[in-house]
C-alpha cells in the first residue's frame, strides 16, 4: 500500500500570532509598510507644494504623474539587478538618491526653475526602493512553511490599499500644519527609515537568489506570464476606474468627501478579504483559486450598474475589494510558479508593473468619460471581465511545465532511457517465457519508479526463483543452478 493509499488529515490553520511571530516578519512588513508610505505621500506633496507656491495645479498633476510613471517603469530594470547583485547593493543607493532628490525640491523652491523641479521629480521617481518586490522575494527564506507564507502575503497585500489612505491623510495634514515643504522633508525621512528596517535585517542583507544558471541570464518571459501580466493589468484597469468613478459619484450626490469615502470602503473591504484568506486553507491549485477569485470579482462589480446611491454605493464597493487581494496573491503564487528562480524578483516587479499600468489606464479612460456616470459605473466591471477572460484562455499555461510522457521522449532521453539501470534489469528478464515473463513484465515496470524501487524487486524475483530452483530440483533431483532460468543469475 503507498502513501497515497492512506487517509491524510487536514492540515491545522495558520494563526496570525504564529506567522507574526515568525523572527524577522514582523520587522520586514513594517519597515516595508513605512518605506512604501511615501509612494503615496509624494503625488499629494508636490501638488500641495506647487500651488502653495503659487504654481499652476495642471504643472503639479504632470509632475505627480511623472513621479509615478518613471517609479512603475523603473521597476523591473531595479528588479533585475536586485537578482544580480542582491538587495543591499540595489536598494540602498535607491533610498539614498530618492530621498536626497526629495529633500532637495524645498531648497530649489516650488517658484524654481521648472525644468530643474521636473528634473529632479522624475529622477526621484526612478530611483524609488524596490521594496515590494524584494519582500516578496525574502519570504520563502523567512518562512520556509508554504501556509504562513500564504498567510503573511496575504497581509502584505491587504494593507497595501490602508498606504493609499494614510499616505494622503498624513501629507495633507503635514502640509496644513506646518508648510508644504516639511511634508516633502517628512516623506523623505519615511523613505529612509523604512528601508533602513528593511536593509539591516539579517534576511535582506544575506539575501541571494536562487542560482538555476547564470543568475538574470536565463529566459525570463513566457506566454504564462505575459498572459498573466495582462490579465493584472485588467485588474489594475478596475481599480483605476474605479477612483473616478467615485469622484464622479461625489459630483453628481454630494459630499465631496464621498471621493475619499469609497476607495477607503474597496480598501477595507480587501484588508478584510486578506485576513478571511489568511485564516482558511483553499482548495484546488493556485490556477483555479486565480481564476475563481477573478469571478467573483468580476461578480463584486456587476451591482454598480444599477446606479447605487451614495450609502449603498459604499457598501457595495466593499465587495470587489474583498477579492482583490486574494487576486494579486495568487498572481504571485503563479509567479512562483512560473519564473525562472534566479529572477523572481524581476517577475515580481514586472507584476506590480502590470497592475500600476492598468490602473493607470483605467483611470486615463474614465477622466476622459467622467460626463458619463453610467460608463463610469461600468468601466471597473469591464476590466475585471477582461482579465477573466484572459485567464480562463490562458489557463493551460499558468502552471509549472507538464513532464514528457514515455510516448514523447526525445533522442536524448530514448539513450538515457536505453542505458538505464531499470532497463539493464529488464535485460535479465531474457531468458524467461510464459507466465512469469509477463508477471515480471508488468512488475518491472511498475518499479521504475526509482532504480532502488528495482534492485528491491529483483532480490524479491531472486528470492523467488531461488525457491522455484529448489522445487524443481526435489522433483526432478537435479541442482538448484542447472535448473533455475540462467536470465536471472547473470552478475
Amino acid at each position: 500500500m503507498t502513501l497515497a493509499d492512506h487517509p491524510t488529515t487536514a492540515p491545522r490553520p495558520v494563526t496570525y500570532g504564529a506567522v507574526l511571530g515568525s523572527r524577522d516578519v514582523v520587522r520586514l512588513l513594517g519597515g516595508t509598510l513605512i518605506g512604501r508610505l511615501p509612494n503615496s505621500m509624494v503625488p499629494v506633496g508636490l501638488v500641495l507644494w506647487i500651488t502653495g507656491g503659487g504654481g499652476s495645479l495642471g504643472f503639479a498633476g504632470v509632475l505627480a504623474a511623472l513621479y509615478g510613471l518613471a517609479s512603475g517603469l523603473s521597476q523591473p530594470v531595479k528588479g533585475k539587478l536586485m537578482d544580480r547583485y542582491g538587495q543591499t547593493r540595489v536598494s540602498t543607493p535607491a533610498v539614498l538618491l530618492n530621498a536626497g532628490c526629495l529633500a532637495t525640491l524645498p531648497l530649489i523652491g516650488a517658484d524654481g526653475n521648472p525644468a530643474s523641479v521636473t528634473a529632479v521629480v522624475g529622477f526621484a521617481g526612478l530611483v524609488t526602493p524596490p521594496l515590494e518586490a524584494g519582500l516578496r522575494a525574502l519570504w520563502p527564506t523567512v518562512l520556509p512553511d508554504l501556509g504562513r507564507r500564504r498567510v503573511v502575503q496575504a497581509l502584505d497585500t491587504g494593507s497595501q490599499g490602508l498606504l493609499y489612505i494614510a499616505g494622503p491623510l498624513l501629507a495633507s495634514w503635514l502640509a496644513t500644519a506646518y508648510g508644504p515643504d516639511t511634508a516633502l522633508t517628512a516623506t523623505a525621512a519615511l523613505a529612509l527609515v523604512g528601508a533602513a528596517v528593511v536593509l539591516t535585517a539579517v534576511p535582506s542583507r544575506s539575501w541571494r537568489p536562487t542560482a538555476d544558471g547564470a543568475a538574470g541570464r536565463g529566459r525570463l518571459m513566457s506566454a504564462g506570464l505575459i498572459l498573466l501580466f495582462t490579465s493584472m493589468a485588467g485588474t489594475g484597469f478596475a481599480f483605476g476606474a474605479m477612483n473616478v468613478w467615485a469622484a464622479g459619484m461625489a459630483a453628481t450626490h454630494g459630499p465631496a468627501m464621498l471621493s475619499g469615502v469609497i476607495p477607503a470602503a474597496f480598501s477595507t473591504g480587501s484588508l478584510l478579504g486578506s485576513l478571511m484568506y489568511a485564516r482558511r486553507t483553499r482548495p484546488g491549485t493556485t490556477t483555479t483559486q486565480l481564476i475563481a477569485t477573478s469571478a467573483l470579482f468580476l461578480l463584486g462589480w456587476l451591482p454598480l450598474l444599477a446606479q447605487p446611491g451614495p450609502r449603498t454605493a459604499i457598501a457595495l464597493t466593499a465587495i470587489p475589494g474583498l477579492f482583490f487581494t486574494l487576486i494579486i496573491t495568487n498572481g504571485f503564487h503563479t509567479v512562483d510558479s512560473l519564473a525562472p528562480a534566479s529572477r523572481t524578483t524581476e517577475a515580481y516587479a514586472w507584476l506590480i508593473l502590470s497592475v500600476g499600468t492598468g490602473q493607470a489606464a483605467g483611470t486615463a479612460l474614465a477622466a476622459a468619460l467622467a460626463a458619463r456616470l453610467y460608463v463610469l459605473a461600468a468601466l471597473p466591471a469591464a476590466g475585471a471581465a477582461t482579465a477573466l477572460t484572459i485567464l480562463t484562455l490562458a489557463h493551460r499555461k499558468l502552471g509549472p511545465a507538464r513532464r514528457r510522457g514515455r510516448h514523447r521522449r526525445s533522442r536524448h532521453d530514448q539513450k538515457r532511457h536505453v542505458n538505464s539501470p531499470v532497463n539493464e534489469g529488464d535485460t535479465r528478464m531474457a531468458g524467461v517465457s510464459g507466465p512469469d515473463r509477463h508477471q515480471m513484465s508488468r512488475n518491472g515496470f511498475a518499479a521504475r519508479a526509482s532504480a532502488a524501487a528495482q534492485e528491491e524487486w529483483l532480490a524479491a524475483r531472486r528470492a523467488e526463483e531461488q525457491r522455484t530452483a529448489l522445487a524443481r530440483a526435489e522433483q526432478f533431483e537435479n541442482s538448484p543452478l542447472e535448473s533455475a532460468p540462467s536470465g536471472l543469475w547473470r552478475g
